[in-house]
């Protein structure tokens, strides 16, 4: 295979962080297309109800996962990333998250009777299997990510996840419909699991009293500043399931997986980020950790809003033709959402920075205060609006979380957001608005096509501007092409 050992090398050339990043965000980008379609399949094959029912597996299924992690794997990324002791700290994390599994697993089958929606539709043990399966998975991939393997933990992930798609997709073909969906979930743990197992370099080894101690003081703040962001991720869901219907939530999940377009750049650079930044913070290089925060929010914000942007002009439009009727019904939380994204880039990297530089109890102290108001206003507002009260209870408290976290991670190094590239990206959007809005007054939007169309043509307006004038954007895809040898228009 000449030209794949050729495409390898020329990848493997490009400095290690850039090389990382490209591949977390190349993977993101191919991951996300693939759900984004997938889903509009699901939407349209199994309706709101069934997806609203797996959506609920999932938000069960994260939030006692959350707890049976209890933060060690972000622990023990941590600890392994500082480069000692690397197979004692993995082997005690190993260990404890074991014991931790095996006990929640025991405590759920008692309790079986309390999931009774799961149980009556013949996936509680999915739900079983697939947190029985991540006593393993996650380990491995902490210990990936400690010792700054991104590149092999973002592909497995994504390889894992597209198997998971591919497998639910020929599930409803053959019409299993909710086991389907849920057994597919399965199958993309137990490949992520089985290329974690091909290129990890990790071995179980003794270790002492003092790893469990190192690792649970660190796992105790984020354990607790996770649960926060998993009540952002999932309070929602399970409350419109609690008020509402089945429908409603699935109606409201695709809004939000619709939105999530805005944000999947910030999440790929977490990833690729965390153990850098936990090694520069235990070497002070503070400058580098400054510089790459710049970087981050830019970059973030370069697709964050030219996608708030577009889905509030045709995002209606796109939902309604993409999913089907019922689903244009989310159009204004839709909205809500894609306005929160942008709140949620800010949220998303003062919160990874402050865990990485280990001072988890900050992030938890904003966390929190932004968690209890999130359920407080959702108690409040799901039961008068609805979906779209949901949605914003969700913008309010990821603003106010932001705010508080920038307050707290200011105190412990410069944030500097790069304002000429910032307004750049207004601008570029702004033309891109003009457009769609032109094109919605002057063309038609009755199909499907008729509506793809100007937005794949607003996202080349957007970037063409974008890159004509911010030389900094330029430069930087400029560099990765050649590095990569990779043609670069000269008119450009």
């Amino acid at each position: 295979m000449p030209i794949f050992s050729k495409l390898i090398s020329k990848i493997m050339g490009i400095e290690e962080i850039q090389r990382q990043s490209i591949i977390s965000f190349g993977g993101q980008i191919v991951l996300t297309i693939i759900g984004f379609l997938s889903t509009i399949y699901f939407a349209r094959t199994v309706g709101a109800s069934v997806l609203g029912a797996y959506f609920l597996f999932m938000a069960y299924h994260n939030i006692i996962g959350m707890v049976t992690d209890g933060g060690i794997g972000g622990a023990a990324i941590k600890r392994i990333s500082e480069g000692e002791e690397q197979n004692e700290y993995f082997s005690a994390a190993l260990v404890l998250r074991l014991f931790v599994t095996l006990s929640i697993l025991i405590l759920i089958i008692e309790l079986r009777d309390y999931f009774v929606d799961l149980d009556n539709a013949g996936i509680f043990l999915w739900l079983l299997a697939a947190l029985a399966l991540s006593m393993l998975k996650g380990p491995l991939y902490s210990g990936i990510a400690g010792c700054g393997k991104m590149g092999i933990h973002a592909t497995g992930n994504y390889i894992g996840d597209i198997s998971r798609i591919l497998f639910q997709i020929m599930a409803i073909f053959l019409g299993y419909e909710l086991a389907g969906l849920a057994g597919g979930f399965v199958v993309g743990i137990i490949v992520s699991i089985t290329i974690a197992l091909r290129f990890f370099d990790l071995h179980v080894t003794l270790f002492e009293w003092r790893h469990i101690k190192n690792l649970s003081t660190f796992s105790f703040w984020l354990f607790l500043t996770s649960s926060g962001i998993l009540v952002y991720s999932y309070a929602d869901r399970i409350m419109i399931g609690y008020y509402l219907e089945n429908a409603d939530v699935g109606i409201y999940q695709i809004a939000v997986q619709f939105a999530a377009l805005a944000s999947f750049s910030t999440i790929a650079l977490r990833s690729t980020l965390w153990p850098k930044i936990s090694r520069w913070g235990k070497e002070q290089k503070i400058g580098l950790i400054e510089k790459s925060l710049s970087k981050a929010i830019n970059f973030s914000l370069t697709l964050a809003i030219p996608v708030m942007i577009g889905g509030i002009l045709v995002g209606d439009k796109l939902l309604y033709g993409l999913y089907g009727p019922e689903f244009s019904e989310g159009y204004i939380t839709l909205v809500l959402i894609l306005i929160a994204q942008i709140m949620n880039v800010f949220q998303y990297l003062f919160n990874t920075y402050l865990g990485a530089l280990d001072f988890q109890k900050m992030s938890f102290k904003a966390t929190t205060i932004g968690a209890i108001g999130n359920v407080i206003l959702n108690i409040l507002l799901i039961p008068v609006i609805g979906i779209d009260g949901a949605a914003l209870a969700t913008l309010i408290t990821l603003a106010l979380n932001s705010i508080l976290l920038k307050k707290y991670l200011s105190n412990i190094i410069s944030i500097d957001i790069e304002y000429p590239s910032v307004i750049n990206i207004l601008i570029a959007s702004g033309c891109m608005a003009v457009f769609l809005i032109l094109y919605r007054l002057l063309g038609s939007t009755s199909s499907t096509s008729l509506i793809i169309v100007p937005v794949i043509l607003g996202a080349i307006i957007y970037f063409f501007i974008l890159i004509r004038i911010d030389a900094n954007i330029k430069k930087e895809l400029k560099e990765i092409a050649i590095q990569t040898h990779l043609p670069w228009p000269k008119w450009l």
